[in-house]
């Protein structure tokens, strides 16, 4: 049986928006070029933008002293991101959004993007920094054999 070595790219991010696009970027070419579907390589690229804006708001929250930092794990079926930053992170992940009361205006529109997050990968988890600093979120988006073959 062939041993497929684990492939990594990292990528230092600064804690000003807009730079997530460079993480989406990044994100999208490592998972065309192991071979996942155009749909899946959006749903990725989302996801990525989504943890990252998080982390730059919240986790550092805007400080441009501070980055975020980004490891892909390309793996022989999966492709793991993590996005780091220097915040304390979250204890307990926030209740499932109301769709419906967000459309009608009778919530604010933010506060969707953990929930986004978990509906366009297979895999996502929140792991709050030791000490109160440095947390995380761990994604992972599976190659579907049969589709993508």
């Amino acid at each position: 049986m062939k041993q497929v070595k684990s492939t990594s790219v990292e990528v230092r991010l600064p804690s000003r928006l807009g730079y997530e696009k460079v993480a989406m970027s990044t994100a999208a070419a490592v998972a065309k070029l192991m071979g996942f579907r155009d749909d899946r390589v959006e749903d990725l690229k989302t996801a990525v933008a989504e943890a990252c804006i998080n982390a730059i708001e919240h986790g550092n929250r805007l400080n441009e002293g501070l980055s975020v930092g980004m490891v892909l794990s390309a793996g022989q079926d999966a492709l793991e991101v993590k996005v780091m930053d220097d915040g304390k992170g979250l204890t307990n992940l926030p209740p499932k959004p109301n769709i419906d009361r967000k459309i009608h205006g009778e919530e604010d529109l933010r506060g969707m993007g953990m929930f986004l997050i978990q509906a366009l990968v297979d895999e996502a988890e929140w792991v709050a920094g030791t000490k109160g600093k440095g947390s995380y979120v761990r994604l992972v988006i599976r190659l579907d054999k049969e589709a993508d073959a």
